[in-house]
């Protein structure tokens, strides 16, 4: 079964419901049995690469609200934050254009590293003093390079603008035809679909219903008894009497 996970790295319900579902991914009886694949979505397109400001700035100005209150949500997410057993950063941190790390998450799939550069992007951004958007690309690098991808690879990809640049704006095209219009949405099986940062509980009985509910497979032309094929114990070889 496959669990498509559609989040944003400056989304810091995202970060949350993370690990709400991956403690409900823990328990499963069938984890093994579940592929997680991170979709890519970003939460502020328009934002130009260079354009970074502190998060209670832009909080206040898209929402219209004081400072004190943009403080005061931040707090709250604090707490749930460590509820969950996660670190974050209530004060002094920064908001930026995601699309590199976007472009980048997509080279980690190819090699077998995205859910390791997600976690290490989330906590670079929530979790750690240092900026994930003024240090420049070489910062993505040494985040990229911790998660096990070649710093070569990661510095070609960031050179190059248009690299993965087409993987990002399908996963973004097709949340918008899936009816996601906002982070993090949850797709178990192009079946089922979670919106937001859920209680675990609710991870659970969306993982069981549709494990529960995965149609068989339907095989034809089950009469034909004598049709050869090959399986653990060889291919029958055709006698010729």
């Amino acid at each position: 079964m496959r669990v498509e996970i559609w989040s944003d790295i400056a989304c810091p319900w995202c970060y949350v419901g993370k690990a709400r579902f991956e403690k409900a991914l823990e328990v499963f009886p069938h984890r093994d049995g579940v592929e997680v694949v991170h979709r890519s979505f970003e939460l502020d397109p328009g934002r130009a690469k260079g354009d970074v400001q502190p998060v209670l700035a832009m909080l206040s100005k898209k929402y219209g609200m004081s400072e004190a209150q943009a403080q005061a949500g931040e707090e709250n997410l604090g707490a749930q934050a460590a509820a969950e057993g996660l670190d974050y950063r209530t004060r002094d941190r920064d908001h930026g254009n995601t699309f590199d790390l976007h472009r980048l998450l997509h080279l980690a799939k190819e090699k077998g590293r995205q859910d390791e550069l997600v976690q290490i992007f989330y906590r670079a951004n929530f979790a750690e003093e240092r900026s994930l958007f003024t240090e420049g690309d070489e910062r993505l690098v040494e985040l990229a390079v911790e998660a096990g991808l070649d710093a070569g690879e990661v510095r070609k990809v960031l050179a190059d603008p248009t690299a993965y640049a087409d993987e990002v704006r399908a996963d973004e095209r097709e949340a918008a035809e899936l009816g996601a219009n906002g982070v993090p949405f949850f797709v178990l099986d192009r079946k089922y679909g979670v919106s937001g940062a859920q209680p675990a509980e609710v991870f659970t009985q969306a993982l069981t219903q549709a494990w529960g509910n995965r149609s068989p497979l339907q095989l034809i032309d089950q009469n034909d008894a004598g049709a050869e094929a090959c399986g653990p114990d060889g291919c029958a070889v055709p006698r010729q009497d």
